[in-house]
């Protein structure tokens, strides 16, 4: 099993103008996240815009990247749902496409009570044996909190080994599982307090900063570490001036490293204050746009 650890960006899903998915671009872009800090990378997450892809999308994108980057390179796929035996199925195809984890999100809108969370993991964990599986924790998309104490019954379950944590009042080690900031402003204290590293968006554009946050936390000068993850905070911040990830597409089509910023509706392109924001934030850090 690859170790699920470091700077793992969840990667944008680069659509061409009339909304299909554009595999060239994301081949590229998953090459360049690899050159410029990412130690892995997370298909078909919320940043992926999961919910507007087909199940046979987000599989034929795993097996393209996969091809791409070869066999050494962590492959996450988000294959959480709301209904336990499509989590199951699209979970199976994510083995077969050759991810080496997958991202389980809370079940969303149906709102089941911690037994219900619990039997959600259980069952998936049962269908794919011994395949690494990563909680997803976002209260703040799915309606429901899942508390630690609940995580560290979900870490009891053999091959669920990661919690993705997006509830930043909730940072804290659980027991039985490696946890992962699921929000880039506590990239940094995840790491600080032990994290295995962070599920991130702004690593597509800081993403070598964010690589040296990480190197310097496991050279122990966490003082240089913070120092660094400091600089990085009005980017963060951009990535969160509207929905994700409507920013980081922005930003990325601003720096030429997608051809636009296609959305499914129901998202739609950042506006010209939103951009406004991303284009400061990215030449705060020294990163000129090349277009609009």
């Amino acid at each position: 099993m690859k170790e699920i650890r470091g700077v793992l960006t969840a990667m944008a899903t680069p659509f061409d103008e009339s909304g299909a998915v554009d595999e060239a671009a994301a081949l590229k872009l998953a090459t360049y996240l690899l050159e410029n800090g990412s130690h892995g990378l997370v298909i078909s997450g919320s940043t992926g815009e999961a919910p507007t892809l087909t199940d046979e999308e987000a599989l034929v994108l795993v097996r393209a990247v996969r091809d791409e980057v070869g066999d050494d390179v962590l492959l996450v796929c988000g294959t959480g749902t709301n209904y336990t035996d499509h989590s199951i199925e699209l979970t199976r195809g994510a083995v077969e496409a050759g991810a080496d984890a997958a991202l389980i999100v809370t079940p969303y809108y149906n709102k089941p009570n911690p037994a219900g969370i619990l039997a959600h993991f259980e069952a998936i964990a049962a269908a794919v044996p011994g395949f690494p599986l990563i909680a997803y924790n976002i209260p703040s998309r799915v309606v429901v909190n899942v508390p630690p104490e609940l995580l560290s019954e979900i870490g009891r379950i053999e091959n669920v080994v990661a919690v993705k944590q997006a509830n930043n009042e909730d940072l804290q080690p659980i027991e039985g599982l490696d946890v992962l900031a699921g929000n880039d402003d506590i990239f940094f204290r995840t790491l600080e307090i032990g994290g295995a590293g962070g599920i991130c968006v702004a690593s597509h554009l800081v993403g070598p900063q964010m690589r040296e946050v990480w190197d310097l936390v496991q050279a122990g000068d966490l003082d240089r570490a913070r120092e660094v993850d400091a600089t990085l905070r009005e980017v963060y911040a951009a990535m969160g001036v509207t929905t994700n990830p409507i920013p980081v597409k922005a930003a990325l089509a601003m720096l030429g490293l997608i051809p636009n910023d296609t959305l499914r509706l129901p998202l739609v392109p950042a506006d010209a204050a939103q951009r406004a924001t991303v284009r400061k934030a990215l030449e705060g850090v020294g990163l000129t746009p090349v277009a609009s």
